[in-house]
C-alpha cells in the first residue's frame, strides 16, 4: 500500500495531477479541497494517499489532511459509493462541513454535491452517522447552533455558496440570533 507521497509536482489538471517521486511519475486523483492548496507546478508536494488495486486498474488517490484521507476511506465503505463520488463529496464539502452535515442529519445539502441524489444522501447520512460526525468535524451542539444552521439555511437560500455561508456563520458570535445572525453574516459577506 502506498501511504504517502513526497516529490516534485509535474502537471495540474484537476481532478488529477502528476507527482515525480525519484524519477518515477505517479498519476494521483485529489478532491477540489486539496487540489487548491496545492504549490505551483515544479515545487515539492507532500500528499497522503490511498490505493485502490481493481481486476482492471489500480488508482491512487491522494489528501492534504489526514481528516481527508479518513473520510474518503469511510465513504468508499458505503456500498454503492465509489471512489469518484467519495472524491465529488470532499470536493463539494470540507471535513467539517460533511461532519456536520452528518451530526445534524442534512440530506438537502449532501444532495447540491453533484452526483448525490436524495436516496444516496440518505444512505450516507445513515451509514456514516456515529462514524463521521463530531469526531471528526467541529460540528456545534450548544443550543446556539440552532439559530447558526437557520443562518446557514437562510445564507444558502439566497445564492451563498457552502463556504462562504460556513465562514459567515463561523464569524459570528455564539450567542447571535438568527435574525442578527443574518445581518452580520451578510454584512461580512458584502465586504
Amino acid at each position: 500500500m502506498i501511504g504517502r507521497i513526497e516529490g516534485r509536482l509535474l502537471e495540474k489538471n484537476p481532478p488529477a495531477i502528476l507527482v515525480d517521486a525519484n524519477g518515477v511519475g505517479y498519476e494521483i486523483d485529489v478532491p477540489m479541497s486539496t487540489f487548491y492548496q496545492l504549490p505551483a507546478v515544479a515545487e515539492r508536494v507532500t500528499l497522503l494517499t490511498h490505493l485502490i488495486v481493481r481486476e482492471d486498474a489500480q488508482q491512487l488517490y491522494g489528501f492534504s489532511t489526514h481528516g481527508e484521507r479518513a473520510a474518503f476511506r469511510e465513504l468508499i465503505k458505503i456500498s454503492g459509493v465509489g471512489a469518484r463520488t467519495a472524491l465529488s463529496v470532499l470536493s463539494g464539502l470540507s471535513v467539517d462541513e460533511l461532519a456536520q452535515t452528518i451530526t445534524l442529519q442534512e440530506s438537502a445539502r449532501l444532495t447540491r454535491v453533484p452526483g448525490i441524489g436524495k436516496k444516496t444522501a440518505e444512505r450516507l447520512l445513515l451509514e456514516l452517522k456515529g462514524k463521521l460526525g463530531a469526531d471528526l468535524g467541529t460540528a456545534r451542539t450548544n443550543p446556539a447552533s440552532d439559530a447558526a444552521t437557520d443562518v446557514m439555511h437562510a445564507l444558502l437560500a439566497l445564492g451563498y455558496n457552502e463556504r462562504e455561508a460556513n465562514a459567515a456563520v463561523r464569524a459570528l458570535p455564539a450567542d447571535a440570533g438568527v435574525s442578527d445572525g443574518i445581518r452580520q453574516a451578510l454584512k461580512s459577506l458584502a465586504r
